[in-house]
């Protein structure tokens, strides 16, 4: 009966796709001590049902069939991963290269440069072929688009059967739990050893803060004479304060405060923040009053709309100019699970949430300005996306040469990674939003990424098996090698970002888990320093370290003989 139904699922090829999934997906929710294999629990699944159905048996044609079939499903499932991916962290990326940005990512240089040079050393001392070492090196570093990129540099190499094509994924696969382990133990020794206070040092880091989960509304009396001609902008570029000013009531009259309003004495005004920065803006203009000014909808009122019309998304909202077109102004945004207060600079993307303050009886054209419509937005304008990805597609395919004969292709997963960082910075080409609504981006990120975890392990099943039974060896080496590649990667990176560099350890815990590009690490990291500062620095290196993983681990290929 058991073999009956591994012929079954062999001949319905789609059937045991979703099976793995079905199979994997359950046990990525598992949570051991705070953390779990997420995604990857569906490769092992795929690995562990490819090695029972594609057994040496089974007939050549279905074999074949069934590496082409899933050799596609694990393509597409990389490719549109990578493309949303790029799309999602386009901004962080670009605003890597501010000074800070810079420093940051000189972290991750430095780690990853040197622990790829270890693997090469431990590779030559432990006789492993090019294959195995730059699958270590992808499952100790927890990056699937540089594994794919191994796999399919392997495939175009001549040669190569399923069993060498195999041999990345296996290795990957065995080392992938010690990517995950050693990263949060290093987490978890890194404040003892370095003898950080992690509570103590947040508290002085409120400028590293980019969301909140929640906003608060004072209303403030300007009494200071001082103040009496501030403007917000004096507020926000010389003093670094992150509020916006919602309405100012002056001698009984309600005003709208465009960029050029001036305050005067005695003027109250509902200010937009965080308590911490709130607390400072009553220190330098008056007092906190109990008139709850935001509570008066008298003539003027606050809602929520929803961002879903092409022609405001990725315009500056200084350009926009709410107040003097519209009579309104957006007093904060939420994208995700956050909220920020908005700037001139602050770009809207489709799916974000705006609380806007306006006329009661302009509230109806404002919202048809913004869209406000969950409908609109979920047609989802699959023409830039299929434009964008097949852009991708074709870059990936563009042969760089790095000297000494050798050709390098940044290949199914970087072409798309590349195109998309791009397209995700400018936004939009006329008529042509490029970007996806939050929700929509990954919802669709995370299904390429279960297509591609399920594809290339059931691929992969067939050479595991064969390679564990003929080199039973090989597993507690492999182990053993990924164990002292990711301590060399964490131990270097800790040491250069935080003794070197300076970088809070609060935002160096964002860092590791950007390195490892594991959500997962950045989930644990953020559970031992209860605060969202490792955010800050998981979102700055991620794109860099998912880049610099996809050459390093093809630049094995050639370094490892």
């Amino acid at each position: 009966m058991f073999q009956q139904s591994l012929l079954f699922l062999a001949h319905n090829p789609l059937l045991l796709l979703f099976a793995v999934v079905a199979l994997g997906y359950p046990i990525s929710k598992i949570r051991i001590a705070g953390a779990s294999l997420g995604i990857a629990s569906i490769l092992f699944a795929g690995i562990a049902l490819g090695a029972l159905v594609i057994r040496p048996d089974l007939d050549p044609g279905l074999r074949h069939n069934l590496s082409l079939e899933m050799k596609l499903v694990y393509e597409l499932g990389l490719a549109i991963f990578v493309y949303a991916m790029g799309l999602s962290i386009a901004h962080s990326f670009w605003a890597a290269f501010s000074r800070e940005g810079l420093r940051k990512n000189a972290v991750v240089l430095v780690a990853l440069v040197a622990s790829t040079a270890f693997v090469v050393v431990l590779a030559r001392l432990l006789h492993f072929n090019a294959r195995y070492a730059a699958g270590l090196m992808t499952g100790s570093l927890n990056n699937m688009p540089a594994l794919a990129g191994v796999v399919d540099r392997v495939k175009s190499m001549p040669g190569m059967g399923p069993l060498q094509v195999a041999e990345p994924t296996v290795a990957s696969a065995i080392a992938y739990p010690f990517g995950v382990v050693v990263p949060m133990l290093a987490l978890l020794v890194a404040p003892r050893l370095f003898r950080v206070d992690l509570r103590k040092e947040a508290e002085g880091l409120k400028e590293y803060q980019t969301g909140h989960h929640s906003l608060e509304v004072w209303t403030i009396r300007v009494t200071r004479p001082e103040a009496a001609s501030l403007r917000k902008h004096d507020l926000c570029a010389e003093h670094g304060f992150r509020v916006v000013f919602g309405r100012v009531l002056r001698k009984a009259e309600l005003l709208l405060p465009g960029p050029g309003f001036r305050l005067d004495l005695d003027d109250l005004v509902t200010v937009v923040g965080a308590p911490d920065d709130l607390a400072k803006v009553v220190g330098l203009l008056g007092e906190r009053s109990h008139v709850e000014l935001d509570r008066d909808q008298s003539a003027l009122d606050a809602t929520r709309i929803f961002v879903s019309r092409p022609e405001v998304v990725g315009v500056p909202l200084g350009h926009l100019d709410l107040v003097a077109t519209h009579q309104a102004i957006i007093t904060r945004v939420r994208r995700g699970d956050l909220w920020f207060v908005p700037d001139g600079d602050t770009v809207l993307e489709l799916g974000d949430r705006v609380r806007v303050t306006t006329r009661r009886d302009n509230i109806q054209a404002v919202e048809s300005f913004f869209g406000d419509s969950y409908h609109a937005l979920s047609d989802v304008s699959f023409l830039t996306f299929a434009m964008g990805l097949a852009a991708g597609l074709v870059l990936g395919e563009v042969p760089i040469p790095l000297g000494g004969g050798m050709i390098f292709k940044l290949g199914f997963a970087g072409g798309p990674l590349i195109v998309a960082l791009i397209l995700g910075r400018i936004h939009r080409l006329g008529r042509l939003v490029w970007n996806f609504p939050y929700g929509a981006n990954h919802t669709v990120l995370q299904f390429g990424l279960v297509l591609f975890s399920a594809g290339i392990g059931l691929i992969s099943g067939e050479g595991f098996r064969a390679i564990v039974s003929d080199h039973p060896g090989v597993v507690p080496l492999f182990l053993a090698a990924s164990f002292a590649i990711c301590l060399v990667a964490d131990a270097l990176a800790l040491y250069v970002g935080y003794r070197l560099l300076r970088v809070p350890m609060n935002v160096m815990f964002g860092i590791l888990a950007g390195a490892h590009t594991q959500p997962v690490i950045l989930g644990y990291a953020s559970q031992q320093t209860g605060n969202e500062l490792p955010n800050v620095g998981f979102a700055t290196v991620y794109p860099l370290a998912t880049i610099l993983k996809i050459v390093l681990a093809q630049a094995l290929l050639g370094f490892v003989r």
